[in-house]
């Protein structure tokens, strides 16, 4: 009897150590989950109890690899199955960016203030950005392609947010060795406005503001699809040259890039709307003379900030009907403090004041009240 008794109690031992083995088992299985990511093509995050996955699926063009990192907030338990990614605590109390691209998504997000670090200072533009920067709570730290290891080391931030241009980053490794966090970020391989403006939604994860964060692009994507709407109801579509000559090739926006999404998106006839890729199309002189000499309108060309200016660079400028006509509208007058381009920094995070700008450019009927914001009309 005795002996019986012992095999049951051995037996009911054995049924619970099986029961906590599948308990274990389910809570380390990791369940699924949506997407949140809607138009980015190269982001995706994905949400849980506790913990966020945020995933980088093109770091840079034509990208092979992928970044897998799990941002884990205070407590939240981590399943064993990918306990082999980076892990990230959040929120972030302190932040190293390497593009003037992440500092509007830190502004609209109101942290900004955990900026304690970037690569050549003189290129952000924001006012608020610069106040710290001026106050010194923005440390310069070298230059993307060659961060200076000693400072991000002594300044310890929580996480350095940089970006590849391809899959040799020995700057990164290091750092990486060194002890430091680094996340790639690829915002910047984005072609659609909408795609590239979502990338608000990284830095919202990172500090545990995902619904600030939806809340801003929603409305971001409201504005522009509204805007959208506006530009359909125009009559006419006028023709687009954008661009400029650079060691004697001229270069034009591809079809499929993101400006000339915008140009589409405008309603406007970009005259090289048809050509594929997303990056630019080196054109000879003669092919641009023949083509685009009665465009309409000369949108971008370069960093040029007068028509005389155009005109001492290359005189054959002036064999333009846009430049003769004085349409010519250029992004590069509106800058910060010490020189930085706006557009370069919060074009991107703001496609519908792009959008708006492109309309009153060529449909200025539609948006009679609106004041041009990126753009300006060289003079």
């Amino acid at each position: 009897m005795k002996s019986l008794q012992n095999s049951a109690f051995y037996f009911l031992v054995f049924l619970l150590f099986i029961q906590c083995k599948e308990v274990t088992k389910k809570e380390t299985t990791l369940a699924s989950s949506k997407n949140e990511i809607q138009y980015a093509k190269g982001l995706e995050i994905y949400k849980y109890s506790g913990f966020s996955i945020l995933k980088i699926t093109n770091p840079w063009p034509n990208a092979k690899e992928s970044f897998t990192y799990i941002l884990q907030e205070k407590n939240g338990i981590i399943p064993d199955s990918i306990k082999q990614f980076p892990l990230i605590q959040i929120p972030l109390k302190s932040i190293v960016v390497t593009s003037t691209t992440h500092i509007p998504a830190l502004e609209l997000l109101g942290v900004e203030n955990t900026l304690v670090g970037f690569p050549n200072t003189n290129y952000i533009s924001s006012v608020k950005t610069r106040k710290l920067i001026d106050a010194g709570k923005v440390r310069e730290v070298g230059v993307n392609e060659n961060l200076n290891t000693e400072v991000l080391i002594d300044m310890k931030p929580d996480v350095i947010v940089s970006f590849g241009l391809n899959n040799s980053n020995p700057t990164l490794d290091n750092l990486q060795k060194s002890g430091l966090k680094v996340m790639l970020n690829g915002d910047w391989t984005e072609q659609s406005p909408l795609g590239k403006a979502e990338w608000i939604k990284f830095f919202g994860a990172l500090y545990g503001l995902d619904s600030k964060a939806d809340a801003i692009f929603e409305k971001i994507e409201k504005e522009y699809k509204t805007t959208l709407e506006l530009a359909k109801k125009a009559t006419t579509k006028p023709t687009v040259l954008s661009g400029a000559m650079y060691q004697e090739q001229w270069y034009v926006p591809q079809g499929e890039s993101w400006a000339a999404l915008f140009l589409k998106d405008a309603k406007s006839q970009y005259l090289w709307a048809n050509t594929k890729g997303n990056g630019s199309l080196s054109v000879p002189f003669e092919v641009i003379l023949e083509k685009a000499q009665k465009a309409d309108f000369w949108i971008a060309p370069g960093d040029f900030s007068s028509l005389k200016q155009m005109s001492d660079s290359n005189p054959h400028y002036n064999q333009f009907a846009s430049f003769k006509n004085k349409k010519v509208y250029s992004y590069s007058l509106n800058k910060g403090a010490k020189g930085g381009i706006v557009y370069f920094e919060l074009a991107s995070s703001r496609p519908d004041l792009v959008l708006k700008d492109l309309i009153k450019i060529v449909h200025p009927e539609l948006v009679p009240n609106y004041k041009l914001f990126f753009f300006q009309k060289l003079e």
